[in-house]
């Protein structure tokens, strides 16, 4: 459990490059706003706006949430925020950083791993949890998230645009039965029913591209689950030839951001293997690309190389 006294805002991140020169009064120094204005309980925020989410950390504490788009422990993880920021009823705001798009924000923020969820209070960081984890853990944080803010003066609200806590958006269809069975499995930690549910639905209709990604990203969790870092790493640094070893040490790279060390140690082992061998490597880069997504830079390269690699 994250521990969240009042020094935990000392020195945790520097943000220093993000402020605006001008100087603003510490928090507690005064009253502070009863409201404080945002486009919404939950908004995105990149490089060049967010000095102003700084500015609303003064008023209103606020969580920042460090993801990707090829991330899938970032998919679970933020409805999950999303759903608890949004029944604190503006006493919280979510802000959420594409760390692709934003690499100044993902310096600043040390994020090498993510997901990672880190709070402001009067525009000082502090750190929240990395990875997924469950509903329970993220409201008992954001609790003690407030308690600091309370401690620091920061107690201002966000008013909601509805009023009276009604949804402003459209309700969104409801997810397919099996769809909608393998998400309850996966907030459960349930991830072979989750498996099942997506293997499935793939059965009924191969095309159905939601269930093939989610099938992937939920492979990768159950996999994943566990698993100790540091002695994957040893295990595989001691047999450098162990497929399932690499393998292993691969996932939890994707896992923790590190798609280019993954596809790196994959097709390196690959170079140094008969072609009997290598089928177990060609199939998981092929799982990570259809993760991360064709389009991406990252993808494409590590494709050209298992290209030449095969052929």
């Amino acid at each position: 459990m994250t521990d969240l006294s009042p020094a935990a805002l000392r020195g945790a991140v520097d943000l220093s490059s993000l402020r605006q020169a001008a100087a603003r009064p510490t928090p507690g120094a005064g009253a502070p706003p009863a409201s404080a204005s945002a486009p919404s309980l939950v908004f995105d925020a990149t490089d060049d706006t967010f000095a102003q989410v700084l500015e609303l950390s003064r008023t209103v504490p606020v969580v920042v949430d460090l993801w990707a788009e090829w991330c899938g422990p970032c998919k679970q993880l933020s409805p999950v925020i999303e759903k608890v920021v949004t029944e604190l009823d503006g006493r919280v705001v979510l802000v959420k950083v594409d760390v692709d798009a934003n690499p100044q924000l993902a310096q600043a923020f040390r994020a090498q791993s993510i997901p990672m969820v880190v709070g402001l209070v009067g525009g000082q960081p502090v750190p929240l949890f990395t990875g997924a984890v469950p509903e329970q853990q993220v409201r008992e944080v954001l609790g003690q998230l407030l308690q600091l803010a309370a401690q620091h003066g920061v107690t201002g609200t966000v008013p909601r645009e509805d009023g009276d806590g009604a949804e402003t958006e459209p309700a969104k269809a409801p997810l397919p039965p099996l769809h909608a069975e393998a998400f309850a499995a996966i907030e459960e930690g349930d991830y072979a029913r989750a498996i099942a549910a997506y293997e499935k639905a793939l059965a009924e209709n191969p095309r159905d591209a939601d269930a093939q990604a989610g099938l992937g990203q939920v492979r990768l969790l159950d996999r994943v689950q566990g698993v100790d870092l540091a002695e994957a790493r040893s295990a595989a640094a001691a047999n450098p030839s162990d497929v399932p070893a690499a393998l292993l040490v691969a996932d939890l790279d994707v896992t923790g951001g590190h798609v280019d060390d993954a596809f790196e140690r994959l097709l390196d082992l690959m170079a140094a293997l008969p072609d009997a061998e290598r089928g177990p490597l060609r199939e998981r880069l092929l799982e990570y690309f259809g993760l991360v997504g064709d389009t991406d830079p990252r993808v494409l390269r590590a494709r050209g190389r298992l290209a030449s690699l095969l052929f």
